[in-house]
């Protein structure tokens, strides 16, 4: 049984066996509508999943298990985006009705609940045929809606079998530039980690081994829990109490690459969401948060109260900021956010391959005024999100070309807890979401991040 199903039983969202079966029940149609509205949001407007997600749910005023419904499935279907529409394009003779957007979300939303999260194949077809007949432009192909799905829940899964070696996963663009960064096989092995529902990691400030029990998870890192429960994360155990905040094992690198920061002064520049800063002030660094955004910075601030951390928090746009200098700066630059594709799938139908060359321009004018910020002796950390080496190795090649008084501090196995793959031939830390493999696959990947770290001559 794939993660997904397995994510899908233990959030109670499976009410039966497969083949049983069971009288029609169209509860669940208010669900299935938010997630098609999130879906629509996405691919037809562009807007983030993140955000349009939590603003859908609390319009609905869903229940916490309706709210994880929706959220498994608009980000199986983006995850699945591929597959789905290659698998029912295969049963659509004339194609998807352009006059009727609502009829490719119904399709697409009742393929991923029949093939990916094992959900009732009446439930799927019905409710999938429901949200049309609630659409004026699409009402008129509801026999269609419910004569593909049908087909689909017959036929599906031996077309899926057919379809496992394919990358269709993934936008051809992205995909050519993983290949020709990483080779076929790590190319091939991204979007494999892609497609799967990620563990929930989390940071903790002490007794990670205790907090690893009480979490029902295991030890990644030191001080990384990753598990795989589910539900709010706000009433998991120890939340309440601030002893952990929610990031990805690969976020918290970064951090350790500056070494020991007690009672330094450190700037974190682009400082939202705050995993960072949260760390560094743990760690007893004297924190200046930067970033531009006041809502998000409010966010860090609520963050650190909980957490019982202190940081100077400062609302500003980092490439002109100006302060005495610090004895480190660790850069967090905005970026494509290739590399975290496992939790925000909605990225590859977002971005366009144009997006990097202006985000690496943002990057390089970051990293300008970040260097200025440091002392001489003292460390610069630049990090990102991304898979694309523009926005990573470039970025530091190409400011230790135009930067004589700064010199690469290469980056060992014992700085990343042990992992020499994180370690490229730079001597720079370069995750893949590949990596972590683990034989229960729950437990497997990490975001894929890039980090520099460079000192002041």
């Amino acid at each position: 049984m794939g993660r997904d199903r397995l994510a899908a039983r233990s959030l109670g969202l499976i009410t039966r066996p497969p083949g049983s079966v069971a009288a029609r029940d169209l509860s669940g149609l208010p669900a299935r509508r938010v997630a098609a509205d999130i879906l629509d949001a996405v691919l037809l407007k562009r807007r983030a999943f993140d955000e349009t997600l939590d603003l859908a749910c609390a319009q609905a005023t869903l229940a916490e298990r309706d709210r994880a419904l929706v959220r498994m499935i608009a980000s199986t279907t983006l995850r699945r985006l591929g597959t789905l529409r290659h698998l029912l394009g295969g049963f659509l003779e004339r194609g998807i009705p352009e006059n009727a957007p609502r009829v490719e979300t119904a399709l697409l939303t009742g393929a991923a609940q029949a093939l990916f999260l094992d959900v009732p194949d009446y439930a799927a077809v019905d409710l999938s045929v429901q949200l049309v007949q609630e659409d004026q432009r699409a009402k008129h192909y509801a026999k269609l809606v419910n004569a593909v799905l049908r087909r689909v829940a017959r036929e599906g899964d031996a077309q899926l079998q057919a379809l496992a070696t394919q990358d269709i996963d993934t936008p051809d663009w992205l995909l050519a530039r993983w290949r020709r960064a990483y080779g076929a096989e790590a190319a091939r092995a991204i979007t494999a980690a892609n497609r799967q529902e990620p563990a929930l990691d989390i940071t903790v400030k002490s007794d990670a081994a205790v907090w690893a029990d009480r979490l029902e998870g295991r030890l990644v890192f030191e001080a990384t829990v990753r598990t795989t429960r589910r539900g709010s994360v706000s009433a998991f155990p120890g939340f309440a109490e601030g002893a952990w905040w929610v990031q990805d094992a690969a976020a918290s690198l970064p951090v350790h690459l500056l070494g020991d920061v007690r009672g330094k002064q450190v700037a974190d520049l682009c400082a939202a969401p705050g995993g960072k800063t949260a760390q560094l002030a743990q760690a007893g660094a004297v924190v200046t948060a930067v970033d531009r955004s006041e809502h998000r910075m409010g966010r860090v601030r609520d963050n650190l109260a909980r957490l019982g951390l202190a940081a100077q928090i400062v609302v500003a746009d980092a490439t002109t900021w100006t302060a005495q200098p610090f004895d480190a700066v660790l850069l967090d630059a905005p970026c494509s956010s290739t590399g975290s594709i496992r939790r925000h799938p909605d990225i590859p139908w977002l971005k366009r391959e144009s997006d990097i060359a202006a985000l690496a321009d943002l990057q390089r004018r970051l990293l300008d005024r970040a260097a200025d910020l440091v002392k001489v002796g003292g460390y610069l950390v630049y990090c990102t999100c991304s898979l694309e080496p523009e926005e990573g190795e470039a970025q530091i090649a190409a400011l230790l070309e135009r930067e004589p008084r700064w010199r690469r501090a290469p980056i060992a196995a014992m700085d990343v807890h042990g992992h020499a793959e994180f370690v490229n031939r730079d001597g720079d830390l370069r995750t893949l979401p590949c990596h972590l493999p683990d034989p229960d696959s729950r437990f497997s990947g990490l975001d894929g991040f890039y980090a520099g770290r460079l000192l002041r001559v």
